[in-house]
């Protein structure tokens, strides 16, 4: 079953008298449980690829359908709903509320819908990531590895139909990076959740079921890694 559809999407940005083409004709679809990189050189457009994709902005034409519906169509509060309904986000940076403990930072999107049992279901995704004796503890006292261990929980907890990544090993060593992509992908399969992720991480990418390569806001190939 296809999750996402795009049909014929371009995005255009106005600077001053000049307009900005960052994306053009593009076209894929993404089927469910499917696990997707996104590459190219920095400008190519991978990041607003995404948050199009994702419902955070709009293209400028063509249509985007998620799960059945228009985004397009849909008023900013429709796609927020819709996200917190059915997306998981991980970026590079983390983005844990500093004032919160580990395991507040995971329960957050839970009391945000005001999900039962929020505290039960972070303590489980929290195991699942080897964190369960940091649950008290600030995001300043983790690693960068620890950090993005609890973003990854947070993402999943709310068992997302897709789950987008924005270089979610950017910030990490080798070492630790790999570590994250193997907690990614074993929670991934685990959920069968959607895995839609922009990556400069050739290991990370090469992971993925299927890679899309963009060279100035279109997709020059695209590539199943199964096949490499």
């Amino acid at each position: 079953m296809q999750i996402i559809q795009l049909k014929n999407i371009n995005k255009r940005v106005d600077s001053g008298y000049e307009h900005i083409q960052i994306l053009q004709d593009i076209n894929f679809e993404v089927e469910a449980g499917e696990s997707i990189a996104i590459v190219g050189a920095s400008g190519s457009g991978k990041s607003t690829l995404l948050g199009l994709m994702a419902g955070l902005d709009l293209p400028s034409s063509g249509d985007i359908i998620f799960n059945g519906r228009q985004l397009t169509q849909l008023s900013e509060d429709e796609r927020a709903g819709l996200r917190s309904e059915l997306v998981g986000f991980v970026f590079q940076n983390f983005y844990l509320v500093p004032g919160l403990t580990v395991v507040e930072n995971v329960m957050l999107p839970l009391e945000i819908t005001k999900t039962p049992n929020a505290r039960k279901r972070a303590e489980k995704y929290l195991k699942l990531v080897g964190l369960e004796q940091r649950l008290k503890h600030l995001p300043k006292q983790l690693s960068g590895g620890e950090q993005q261990r609890v973003a990854l929980a947070r993402a999943f907890v709310a068992e997302p139909a897709v789950l987008f990544a924005d270089e979610p090993t950017g910030n990490l060593d080798q070492h630790t990076g790999q570590q994250i992509i193997d907690l990614l992908f074993g929670l991934n399969q685990a959920s069968d959740t959607t895995l839609i992720l922009v990556t400069h991480d050739e290991s990370l990418a090469h992971s993925c079921q299927r890679k899309l390569v963009l060279d100035n806001g279109r997709i020059q190939t695209e590539v199943n890694t199964a096949d490499v």
